[in-house]
């Protein structure tokens, strides 16, 4: 076993120019963030911060997969809305989700992140606890976004559910970067 204050050992300090990459923000420091601009989440609720992300909630915006039959080609070319229907719920709404059924929902809120941070979106236990899945694949949220973050939502249970706009259906987990980038690809200003 090596020892770590070796020479050989990885040097993981800021003077390495790794500073703290791929580490999640606490509560704290995604507080910090906001305080300096660095962060904006609009609207911003400072009670839906935890210890290590922000609850976002869910809109009355919804689209459901249209019924059929047809192929549809999986390409890089494909594109959603051909596939689905959108519908924006009358306040006091739900949307009703029926098991084994999937649709897309949006964030009220708009994430924005800097260069220097990128993001993992994830569900909240007491909805993967009835069987929400609330994103099916696509939770990594590319640095110098500034948009609302599209929903992949599935019903895996046996009970029909009631998605309630306003809900905090999900968090937003904050991850420092080794570096910075921008992503500029076609869902930078998305909306559903």
């Amino acid at each position: 076993m090596s020892d770590p204050s070796s020479s050989s050992s990885l040097d993981l300090s800021a003077s390495a120019g790794i500073r703290g990459s791929g580490a999640v923000l606490s509560k704290s420091r995604i507080l910090e963030h906001i305080a300096a601009g660095e962060i904006k989440i609009t609207p911003y609720d400072e009670s839906a911060v935890g210890c290590a992300s922000i609850d976002l909630r869910l809109s009355n915006e919804f689209r459901f997969y249209k019924p059929g039959l047809s192929i549809y080609d999986v390409t890089e070319n494909a594109d959603y809305q051909e596939i689905t229907e959108k519908v924006v719920l009358e306040e006091g709404k739900s949307y009703l989700l029926l098991p084994g059924q999937a649709c897309l929902g949006i964030t009220m809120e708009r994430v924005e992140i800097p260069p220097f941070l990128c993001g993992l979106l994830e569900g909240r236990s007491r909805f993967a606890r009835l069987g929400l899945f609330v994103h099916i694949t696509a939770g990594f949220m590319n640095p110098g976004i500034h948009n609302r973050q599209v929903l992949e939502i599935y019903n895996a249970s046996n009970h029909p559910l009631a998605l309630w706009p306003g809900t905090r259906i999900c968090q937003f987990i904050f991850m420092r970067m080794d570096g910075q980038s921008e992503y500029v690809g076609r869902f930078k200003d998305q909306e559903l």
